[in-house]
């Protein structure tokens, strides 16, 4: 078990990760979101706060040219649960979820991005309000990208203890998937706002794009979101 700051200070790029977990002092949990990107069209990009959660939003529209992969709302409330993905399946999962109907369910009808040949995995976290938490990966399980893999990892929220799981495992082209399981990672007492510049500081700096961190008391459902994007620094 590793601190996330040394586990993404030492990847070029991962692409976009989700951290999951619970403080130190058991009080809180912890989201933590990120997205990167290599090309215009990928950095171009924003986080923008929501009514009940986050959305992308293009910073310069003169410069988008396909929203079809990059544009949609990461991050939604559902009750007192979050649900945090890098796509937009983090609707179909709601959706299901207000049927009654559980995550992996909901994944079972969705697979890796169709854009080859990085078959960019889709990876989904849900926080329950006990503290609890889900991870998954959908990924290409061939080269081609005819057929898709579905892992889901369940965590009972340990005191000081989060998972980690991001789409590439690092650079390369093509982009190497994501493999194994989730990272087991520590995390502190930091306020969102400490949490946060410590991960923002471990990115690659000219591959960083946004960055959204949350923490959550279990008692009062209170939140302290910290929302980060490069575009806006200063």
């Amino acid at each position: 078990m590793q601190e996330l700051f040394k586990l993404l200070s030492e990847n070029l790029y991962p692409g976009r990760g989700i951290a999951l977990g619970r403080s130190a002092d058991g009080k809180r949990s912890v989201v933590v979101y990120f997205i990167m990107g290599r090309s215009v069209n990928s950095r171009n990009r924003i986080f923008e706060e929501t009514a009940d959660g986050i959305r992308t939003r293009a910073f310069d529209e003169s410069k988008m040219t396909d929203p079809s992969l990059i544009i949609y709302h990461p991050v939604r409330s559902f009750g007192r649960g979050l649900i945090v993905t890098n796509g937009d399946q983090t609707d179909t999962i709601r959706d299901f979820l207000e049927r009654g109907l559980p995550f992996d369910q909901a994944l079972r009808t969705r697979e890796f991005e169709p854009d080859g040949p990085n078959w960019t995995p889709r990876i989904s976290g849900l926080l329950s309000p006990d503290g609890s938490y889900k991870l998954s990966i959908l990924k290409a399980a061939d080269r081609s990208g005819t057929d898709c893999s579905r892992y889901t990892f369940e965590y009972p929220g340990i005191v000081g203890k989060g998972h980690f799981i991001s789409t590439y495992e690092t650079d390369g082209d093509p982009l190497p998937s994501f493999h194994g399981e989730p990272r087991e990672v520590a995390f502190g007492d930091e306020s969102a706002q400490e949490l946060a510049n410590k991960v923002w500081a471990a990115l690659n700096g000219e591959n960083k794009v946004s960055l959204f961190v949350r923490t959550v008391e279990l008692e009062t459902g209170e939140t302290e979101t910290v929302i980060i994007n490069k575009h806006q620094e200063g």
